[in-house]
């Protein structure tokens, strides 16, 4: 049954079985009798607005979800969704969209970008459209999916210097994301990013040649790439997201930042962007 038209009983039951939630568990957090919440999945009765958002904000329901748990519940959804950029971008967002703009330029000339939630470029600053410059054409879209470009043989795959660690982490992160929204457009992402695998999807789950699984980890997550004419970037990546969304589109949206992890890239940065 497609999602959208699911009783409400049955997204809860999913999503708390999701969540690794005990119905004793959630009645509890919940403040709600055991009895209620079995009557709730059953069908036997249907919640209030309020309680429909109680029990979603407890299973950490994403917004999106949340609007559908509503309209299951026979209530009006209560989250908005607005376009960003693009011809239907919504001018009461204006503000909003350009103070995004101007933290990812704050951060030049390390590349930053900002994703909605299936990877899709919405936004960067100079330093990430000069490094996604050479992407052929038909993998820029649009919409751009930073992922597979990442990724893909013809992208910028060719130039990162541990590609069987960097798709084990990447695709190991996709697969966190879908567990957590239960989101299929992620699900179709990961079938079509190991449909594209340069060297085949068993290589996503080796250690990468010349690793050693025995040594102490790095601190973060690090990305090196070796760009023709520049030489090695080692990066450090880091991800924001807002803290308290209020709509869908900030709920979903996330600033990708790859800040360099020694003075060499940080040279080698300035070189690129003076160039």
């Amino acid at each position: 049954m497609d999602e959208a038209v699911r009783s409400f009983g049955v997204q809860l039951r999913h999503w708390r079985r999701l969540r690794g939630c005990s119905q004793l568990a959630l009645a509890s957090e919940a403040a709600v009798s055991t009895r209620h919440l079995s009557w709730l999945e059953s069908g036997k009765a249907q919640p209030s607005r309020a309680m429909a958002l109680r029990l979603a904000r407890h299973l950490d329901v994403p917004l999106r979800e949340r609007n559908r748990w509503l309209l299951a519940a026979g209530y009006a959804p209560l989250f908005a969704e607005r376009a960003l950029v693009g011809a239907a971008a919504d001018p009461a967002i204006s503000p909003w969209r350009d103070a995004v703009q101007r933290l990812l330029d704050a951060h030049d000339p390390a590349p930053a970008m900002a994703l909605d939630r299936h990877w899709n470029l919405v936004a960067g600053n100079r330093m990430a459209v000069t490094l996604l410059a050479g992407v052929p054409a038909d993998l820029r879209g649009p919409p751009l999916n930073l992922l597979r470009v990442s990724l893909h043989p013809r992208g910028l795959a060719p130039h990162v210097v541990d590609l069987p660690g960097w798709r084990a982490h990447a695709l190991h992160r996709l697969r966190r994301q879908i567990q957590a929204t239960g989101d299929p457009g992620l699900a179709d992402l990961l079938a079509l990013l190991r449909s594209e695998s340069s060297d085949g999807s068993s290589a996503a789950s080796s250690p990468s040649p010349g690793r050693d699984d025995d040594a102490a980890p790095e601190p973060v997550l690090s990305l090196s790439l070796d760009w023709p004419g520049v030489g090695r970037l080692d990066f450090i990546t880091t991800v924001t997201v807002f803290g308290t969304p209020a709509d869908i589109t900030t709920s979903e949206l996330a600033i990708e930042t790859l800040l360099p992890a020694n003075p060499e890239t940080a040279e080698r940065l300035r070189r690129i962007a003076g160039a």
